[in-house]
């Protein structure tokens, strides 16, 4: 039994279990025509329905296929659906078929095919390729290993391993793509060292072929041999058995690329090409190279350009149909905040009539309450001088107070008169009786 822990997959006694969603299935594609065979399946170009996009995918038939063989089919799909990089071939989607023990891989469509059919080409047709070419691919293959070996993510190392023509491919803009993961390994750590014998022999490292200890300056050495494969359309080692094939790798020597290319290239794959792994430059070393400077400064560029694109890239309706779909829950949001916004405007208008009426209510009750009582909107005032106890008898008759003083002026002449004539009458009393006593 096998268990492929970071991918949830089971592959079981031949009996594979993948995760209960999947993205799509087989009657989503059609197939157009098969591109190549293998001993475990073949590729063919497949038209995606629901858009029309042109793809491949490799039919691979994991029944027959030893545990160790399972391990790389899962690895190499992990791999594919980690490594996302311009020159590395796109991974789209997988189908598993469990009845026909069928594994299907879908990927990114390369129109002109692989190096190793554009060098069968050159050499039938007895041409060689320009340099600028070859530096091309050189600067994509370089920015792709980067990516595989430079990772950032999980501390982890990818080394292909087996790096050579068949396995590199080129789009309709002859842009370079990587594929073929099947024989990669992820190492855990920059110390790490894998030790398994892997690879097509032709471009296998010394330390391989010696089975010894290798890391990702194997792969520098795969690449030497890829690009000396370029120029001179031809390996740098070949042999009639493994044998002695082995014994041209450990010495070392190759015959100069063919003079058409420059000193400075061919000064490279030796050094690319050297027997000491250490000896050999890193990925950084071989972009920073004054040789192909100017080619990578234009991929950065294209790769710039491609992520300001993206969201309209035609090629990735997923992508445009999630950015649509973002954009127009942006629009959802901002015409529900502004109906919102409008809402509390107007209930807080509301609030403000509501109260506003109330007052009027509140007036027109006091106005009619006052119309149908007149004495109630009347209050009377009362003064102490006003109360009964200070009032005269004569006023409390109901004389006015105006009208008693002006009778009392009236009537103090007579007062006076009568009071004078009293006093004359009483005082002759007096004097007759004074006289008496006398």
């Amino acid at each position: 039994a096998f268990y492929q822990d970071f991918d949830c997959l089971w592959i079981t006694c031949g009996v594979s279990v993948f995760p209960d969603t999947m993205p799509s299935r087989k009657d989503d594609y059609e197939v157009l025509y098969t591109i190549g065979c293998g001993s475990y399946g073949k590729c063919q170009k497949i038209r995606r329905k629901s858009d029309g996009k042109i793809l491949v995918w490799k039919e691979l038939d994991y029944g027959t296929m030893t545990e160790t063989e399972k391990q790389m089919l899962v690895s190499e799909v992990n791999l594919l659906r980690e490594l996302k990089h311009p020159n590395i071939v796109r991974y789209y989607d997988r189908i598993i078929d469990r009845a026909h023990t069928t594994l299907y891989i879908v990927m990114e469509y390369c129109e002109v095919g692989d190096l190793a059919s554009l060098i069968t080409k050159c050499v039938k047709e007895r041409r060689y390729l320009e340099e600028e070419f070859v530096l091309r691919v050189l600067a994509q293959l370089s920015l792709a290993l980067k990516e595989c070996h430079g990772r950032s993510y999980g501390g982890s190392t990818v080394l292909h391993r087996d790096l050579k023509p068949a396995n590199i491919f080129l789009d309709a803009k002859q842009n370079v793509k990587l594929g073929d993961f099947g024989l990669a390994r992820i190492l855990k750590h920059d110390t790490s060292f894998a030790k398994t014998f892997v690879g097509t022999p032709y471009y296998m490292s010394p330390e391989q072929m010696n089975r010894m200890s290798y890391n990702e300056k194997s792969d520098i050495w795969s690449l030497g041999c890829l690009l000396y494969e370029l120029c001179a359309l031809s390996p740098p080692f070949t042999a009639y058995n493994q044998k002695e094939l082995a014994e041209k790798i450990n010495e070392g020597k190759f015959r100069r690329i063919p003079y058409r290319y420059s000193e400075e290239l061919n000064t490279l794959l030796s050094r690319m090409l050297h027997l000491k792994d250490y000896l050999r430059p890193s990925v950084e070393s071989i972009l920073q190279s004054t040789l192909i400077s100017r080619h990578v400064a234009q991929e950065q560029k294209a790769v710039q350009a491609r992520q300001r694109r993206r969201s309209d890239d035609p090629e990735n309706p997923r992508q445009a149909e999630a950015a649509l779909m973002a954009a127009e829950l942006q629009l959802k949001e901002q015409a529900l905040r502004e109906r919102e916004h409008a809402l509390k405007e107007r209930e807080e208008r509301l609030e403000q009539k509501e109260q506003e009426l109330c007052a009027r209510e509140r007036l027109s009750e006091e106005k009619l309450a006052r119309y149908e009582n007149p004495s109630l909107g009347k209050r009377k005032v009362h003064f102490a001088g006003d109360s009964k106890e200070n009032v005269r008898p004569e006023q409390r008759a109901g004389t006015k107070p105006q009208e008693h003083v002006l009778l009392k002026k009236l009537q103090a002449p007579g007062v006076c008169s009568s009071t004078l004539g009293q006093a004359e009458r009483n005082k002759p009393l007096k004097s007759r009786h004074m006289q008496g006593i006398r």
